[in-house]
């Protein structure tokens, strides 16, 4: 029960927070429309985006607000297909990477000694190595990266720098009162780690979570334009290699190229606007200079 009541407290604090922070409000809207469509695709898509059964190289209409490709596919059906795909990454790279910053970050902070030495020069060697050309390495060798072995990727290389941050956090708050009288009760690890020490972190490990799914779609879009990935799946990507394939931008059909282009950068100026809101909470020195001075205000 009391796990129960300390993330129902969060979500309370949370929905406050997000109604009071413009920036915060703004990317969970964006947010929650992207996960509206990749949801319930077929509520937006007009046609089977695959379908090669139009006009090619058609400008706007009613019928296609996007147009069509070269090949005769309907681009704004190609758009809210990928939409599902492109998310599904994000959010699960996002939650595994998050998963393994906490489990490696918080623990080693918490337990100490050569555990800690052990996981931390661990996170320092994952962390130093160039990400993205190892990404670009593993993929090329598995030649065309399934959904899976990409999320798999993806979280392999992208959980190091939210363990850092969390470990220094953790240590911070190690020999608090609550957590030194946590141990005193007899309480065990897990316990003291999950209830006591987690809760006071959740905006850290919000950001986090945020920050590796902005990283994830960022890297998963750039893997499928270069061809890296699977190029027959539908996403964001993909959109973009066939695009680039197929010269759109020099063919007349500037948005084939443009659209997947301006959802991506719509999805992570969400993220990053989520991200920021959430810095500020964990980071009061971020905050407007208004807000710190307001808040020191006293009622008399």
């Amino acid at each position: 029960m009391t796990i129960l009541r300390r993330a129902l407290g969060v979500l309370g604090a949370s929905w406050r927070f997000l109604r009071r922070d413009k920036k915060a409000m703004g990317g969970a809207i964006i947010l929650f429309i992207l996960l509206l469509i990749s949801a319930f695709p077929s509520w937006f898509i007009l046609d089977d985006p695959q379908a090669e059964i139009f006009t090619p190289a058609m400008g706007l209409s009613w019928a296609h607000p996007l147009g069509t490709t070269s090949f005769g596919q309907d681009v704004f059906s190609q758009l809210m297909a990928g939409t599902r795909e492109s998310m599904m990454v994000a959010m699960l790279v996002g939650l595994f990477s998050t998963v393994i910053s906490v489990v490696i970050g918080i623990s080693a902070a918490y337990i100490g000694g050569i555990f800690d030495d052990a996981l931390s020069l661990f996170t320092d060697v994952v962390l130093v190595i160039p990400t993205f050309p190892l990404i670009i390495v593993i993929t090329a060798y598995l030649k065309g990266a399934t959904f899976w072995l990409m999320v798999a990727v993806l979280v392999i290389t992208g959980w190091s720098y939210g363990a850092r941050q969390l470990r220094v956090q953790a240590l911070s708050l190690r020999n608090r009162d609550y957590l030194l009288a946590a141990r005193a009760r007899g309480e065990s690890a897990w316990y003291v780690i999950s209830v006591e020490l987690i809760p006071p972190m959740t905006s850290l490990i919000v950001a986090n979570f945020l920050g590796a799914a902005l990283y994830a779609v960022l890297a998963e879009s750039g893997l499928q334009f270069i061809g890296l990935g699977n190029i027959n799946s539908e996403s964001w990507g993909t959109m973009l290699y066939w695009a680039q394939n197929n010269e759109a931008l020099y063919s007349g059909l500037p948005l084939w190229a443009l659209a997947p282009g301006i959802a991506i950068a719509v999805l992570g100026s969400a993220l990053a606007l989520l991200n920021y809101a959430f810095d500020e909470i964990a980071n009061p020195a971020l905050r407007p200079v208004s807000r710190r001075r307001a808040s020191k205000v006293v009622p008399s």
